[in-house]
């Protein structure tokens, strides 16, 4: 259990000073029993505690719950150096644990380092905290230890998810960031700082709201007001402007960060949409003038192929007239689906509670009259069902009926429009069945993705029913119905409560 003296003491056992002088003794006792003195002070600690000689760091006392803590016994451990207890020579910093040991013999307070050992119990992390106190007349060396395992495990864990969350914060395209409760940043991505233009040291505890130009910044403090009053995920469209005065349009998705029951922060997605509102704007001026050239041909393709159907007496070529009418009024149906398709995605509608009976009245009072009065229509939607839909419900069931009509064939069509809560009373099915011929393949594919061409008006038409039940959380089925028909079943959400 001795050492070589070569750690600044004499032969005889004293501390060399730093001015190369010999000082006493530390009055260190022999390798006999410990004094009662010294076992009944270590006792007494009610957490695990050794006893050891400051000299030769030999253990020489060792309470209950240290014996425990190491998986040996107390008599056991006295025959053993402090050194004997790790798995390693050196500290958990890298520190030869002689010399941590000495430094909290020469200290005047508590030294403290931590270190591995083991046993039976396998691999464990040990805090230790050291410091010299006089007992029975003798000075000894008094260590605490501690198991501090589990905080290092958490604490390995804690960093091995920061890494996975700079991993992804480093690829993601967007920026992300995360604010403190008062609406400060406290970490960020590089997009971030590439989009505002301010170094780190700049943004480190910026309020959000200042990033965003004083018309925009109401909407950005409104947004977290939602995030932090309510702990709702919230988006919202501001005006970036960055430290070189640049205006950017910018979209922020913002939601909390929670603690048990209290919002402690906001995480954030920002998004530079130059781009895509420069696309968007074009596309919308393509879109409009195409439009308009198309109605207005369309129209006077209309108009002289029903002059030259009333100046003919020809049956045959009237009825190709016929068709050619037809054919153009079917396109300008396209362009007014269009045009409606347009203001749909440009809205970006949030779902809310429609009364489904109204919605239905509202869909069928719609119908052009010359459309309602070619077939008998039936409605069986209860009073008092509430689904959650956006704003255009009333439209996509005007389609779907619309649709149901105008390529029906039957000699007598009708249309049935009907609804019924489904038995996990979360969910409201509503169905529109006809007894036409059917939706053709080709209109059909246009919604599974097989093929892109639209041989009817009704094809843009059944695109625009699914996004406008998709867009408020329903799903969107076609079928064939009892009488060979067409069988149109859109499952709508009931509200969530509260």
């Amino acid at each position: 259990m001795s050492r070589d003296r070569d750690d600044g003491r004499s032969a005889e056992g004293g501390r060399t000073a730093d001015d190369g002088s010999v000082r006493p003794p530390t009055d260190a006792p022999s390798d006999g029993p410990a004094p009662p003195v010294l076992r009944s002070f270590v006792d007494a600690v009610p957490t695990p505690t050794l006893a050891c000689d400051p000299d030769t760091h030999a253990i020489r006392a060792v309470n209950a719950p240290a014996a425990e803590l190491l998986d040996q016994s107390a008599e056991a451990l006295t025959l053993m150096g402090l050194a004997d207890i790790g798995e390693s020579s050196t500290t958990a910093d890298g520190r030869s644990i002689a010399d941590a040991v000495e430094s909290a013999v020469d200290a005047d307070g508590v030294t403290r380092f931590e270190w591995d050992a083991g046993g039976s119990r396998g691999r464990f992390r040990l805090a230790l905290s050291v410091h010299t106190t006089a007992i029975g007349g003798r000075t000894w060396l008094v260590v605490g230890l501690t198991d501090v395992t589990d905080r290092v495990s958490a604490e390995g864990e804690l960093q091995s998810q920061l890494r996975v969350t700079d991993a992804i914060a480093s690829t993601v395209p967007s920026a992300l960031f995360q604010c403190t409760a008062s609406g400060t940043l406290t970490r960020w991505n590089a997009r971030l700082a590439a989009d505002t233009g301010y170094a780190g040291s700049e943004l480190s505890g910026t309020a959000l709201t200042t990033l965003f130009d004083e018309e925009r910044r109401d909407a950005v403090a409104k947004a977290l007001q939602s995030v932090y009053g309510h702990g709702e995920a919230v988006e919202c469209e501001a005006t970036l402007l960055t430290r070189s005065g640049e205006h950017v349009p910018y979209r922020l998705a913002l939601g909390p960060i929670v603690d048990g029951d209290e919002v402690v922060g906001a995480i954030g997605l920002g998004e530079d949409t130059t781009a895509a509102s420069l696309r968007e704007e074009r596309l919308a001026v393509l879109t409009r003038v195409l439009r308009h050239n198309f109605r207005n041909d369309l129209n006077v393709v209309t108009g002289f192929t029903e002059r030259a159907i009333a100046a003919t007496d020809d049956p045959e070529l009237a009825a190709e007239l016929e068709r050619v009418v037809d054919t153009a009024e079917r396109l300008l149906r396209v362009g007014e689906t269009s045009r409606r398709v347009e203001r749909l995605l440009a809205d970006r509608p949030t779902p809310g509670p429609r009364d489904l009976s109204a919605t239905v009245d509202e869909a069928i009072g719609s119908l052009p009259p010359e459309i309602r009065e070619r077939a008998a229509i039936d409605v069986d939607v209860p009073d008092g069902v509430t689904v959650s839909a956006v704003g255009y419900l009333a439209e996509a069931i005007a389609e779907l009926v619309d649709n149901a009509i105008r390529h029906n064939d039957a000699e007598r069509p009708w249309v049935r429009v009907s609804a019924a809560e489904l038995p996990s009373e979360s969910w409201v099915s509503l169905v529109v069945a006809d007894n036409g011929s059917g939706i053709p393949p080709t209109e059909r594919s246009v919604l599974t993705g097989e093929e892109t061409p639209l041989e009817h008006a009704s094809g843009l038409g059944l695109w625009y029913v699914n996004w406008i039940v998709s867009a408020g959380g329903g799903e969107f089925d076609l079928g064939e119905s009892k009488a060979g028909g067409t069988r149109v079943t859109i499952d709508l959400r009931t509200p969530t409560e509260g």
